[in-house]
């Protein structure tokens, strides 16, 4: 199965020099790193060259990075039904940096582009209709990135006054609590409530 893949692997690097940046065969995994500004004309390779038939795109999907200089990875799955075979592509990508969207070339592209788009931000040139997907109408920022906060900016109710949703900043209503993750059976400083049962002294 690998010998398979690294086979293919060398074919597409070879066929397609200048795009492909790097590949690897992981976990019985074929990966293809590729230049952004070329992923359209890839995936028109990978799916109409004979060797690789790979004519079925089954996700995109983003990575975050904070600490890169192009934060985002944007992951394509592709399959070859016909010759029973997987291939991951890879492209990064820069918060202000568009990736070439592929519709044209696979049209079940456009919601996972737009999914990528709500949820990470990652912006693609010439998408038909780069709107947000899930998240709600004026949203604020993008929920899948590392330094989304998880409460988010905004709760949402429904008000009976106003009769319709309306949003506020969010209140957390507990207050902080400093939690040590020790056990309480073993390494804790101070006695317990309760301890003074099992105690010598008692």
């Amino acid at each position: 199965m690998d010998e398979a893949l690294k086979t293919l692997g060398a074919y597409i690097a070879d066929t397609l020099k200048g795009a492909v940046t790097d590949w690897v065969v992981a976990h019985h995994e074929l990966t293809i790193c590729v230049v952004r500004d070329q992923a359209a004309s890839v995936m028109t390779a990978l799916r109409d060259d004979e060797r690789c038939q790979f004519t079925c795109l089954i996700d995109i999907c983003g990575v975050d990075y904070p600490e890169r200089a192009e934060r985002f990875d944007v992951v394509y799955h592709l399959l070859s039904a016909i010759l029973n075979q997987r291939v991951r592509v890879k492209v990064s990508a820069a918060e202000d940096t568009p990736v070439p969207s592929v519709t044209g070339v696979f049209p079940a592209a456009n919601w996972y582009e737009r999914e990528a788009y709500d949820l990470y931000g990652i912006l693609f040139a010439g998408h038909p209709d780069l709107r947000r997907l899930l998240t709600d109408y004026g949203f604020q920022g993008h929920p899948l990135r590392k330094d989304f906060p998880l409460t988010g900016f905004v709760e949402v109710r429904y008000d009976e006054e106003l009769k319709r949703v309306a949003y506020e900043p969010v209140k957390l209503a507990q207050e902080f609590r400093s939690f040590d993750f020790l056990s309480p059976w073993e390494g804790e400083g101070h006695p317990l409530p309760g301890d003074e049962k099992g105690s010598k002294d008692a």
